[in-house]
This record gives C-alpha cells, structure tokens and sequence, in this order.
C-alpha cells in the first residue's frame, strides 16, 4: 500500500479555497493539472509502499503521536512553488501556523513511522498544499503573484489521517486517496 500521513483541512476551508481556485482552473493550459478539492491536505509523512504486515504497527504509534498532540490553528495563506518559482513541477499555498506545531507534528510522525520500520521520504518538511502540478518544468511567477494574495480562513487541526494513494485511479488520471486511519489529538 502506497501512504502518507497529513493534516486535512476542514471543509469550509477546503471550500473557500476552492471558490478562489475555481476560476483559475477555467484557465486552458493543458501543461497544468490542477489538484482535486478532494484530495487537498498537508503531507506529513510520505511513506510509500507499505508492506501489509507493517500496516497494525503503524496505526499503534501514530495513534500514541496523536494522544501527545494538543489542537492547534492553522491557515492557508500565501504560495510557492517546488522545486523553484523559475522550473516549477508543483504550485502550491502555503500553510501559516503560528504555534510551530506542524513541524513538530511532521516530526513526531515521522519517528512513529520509523519506529514502526516503515521508511519515510527523507526531504525536509516544508508546510504546504499543491495547488496544481505541472506536466513538465515551467517559470510560475504570474500563478505565485496570484496565489500570494490568498488567504483562507483559520482552521483548528484536530486530527491525523493516514491515507492511501492509488496512482492514475483518481480525477484526470491523477491519484485517488482513501483515509485508512484516523486519530483525534487529545494532548
């Protein structure tokens, strides 16, 4: 099973970003696949292929991680774009979190994966959403001068979600996502 761990946002922000999104979209360019409102949500983890048998293991510690976390506000504000503005493959928002929780949270989740045997992608954490990905590298200057004006409403983050991915399954052939885990903070 392919997965990773993240940060879901609730559905009016999910909704307000999309009102934001939606007339960008109307835009043709057939070089830029934009994300599906369903599958919005902050990577924390990706973990890849997951063998089965790991799967129980990995439950048990990201519930015990999430039994340490305590609710923290989050918001959506701002954009960038990875690997670069200039030779951009993904466009993204920004996530604002005032109490570095989200951080902390990646890291937390990160070591009950490894503790669980389960290799985590090693890049460094960078809090944010895609937006859109882009079928091959492109200067995005005039989407971040966009997109740096969003600024979506605050949210409490309250739960972690392990989700499976189903590469080419989902909205124009992207990944289709299922949540098979769910954990409440309760810290």
């Amino acid at each position: 099973m392919r997965l990773f761990v993240a940060v879901v946002p609730s559905v009016e922000v999910v909704e307000h970003l999309s009102e934001f999104v939606e007339p960008r979209r109307a835009f043709p360019d057939d070089d830029i696949r934009w994300a599906a409102d369903e599958n919005w949500h902050i990577t924390l983890a990706f973990l890849g292929d997951v063998p089965e048998y790991k799967t129980d293991e990995l439950a048990e510690r990201l519930e015990s991680a999430a039994k340490r976390q305590k609710p923290f506000d989050l918001q959506l504000k701002g954009s960038g774009a990875f690997p670069s503005v200039a030779d951009a493959r993904v466009l993204w928002t920004g996530v604002r979190d005032e109490s570095d929780a989200l951080p902390h949270l990646a890291m937390t989740t990160r070591a009950a994966a490894n503790k669980a045997g389960v290799t985590v992608d090693g890049r460094k954490f960078t809090p944010h959403l895609t937006l859109a990905r882009l079928r091959q590298p492109m200067d995005v200057a005039r989407w971040v001068r966009i997109f740096d004006g969003y600024e979506g409403p605050v949210w409490t983050a309250d739960r972690i979600e392990l989700i499976s991915s189903r590469l080419g399954e989902g909205p124009s052939h992207g990944a289709a996502y299922d949540t098979v885990g769910e954990w409440e903070f309760l810290g």
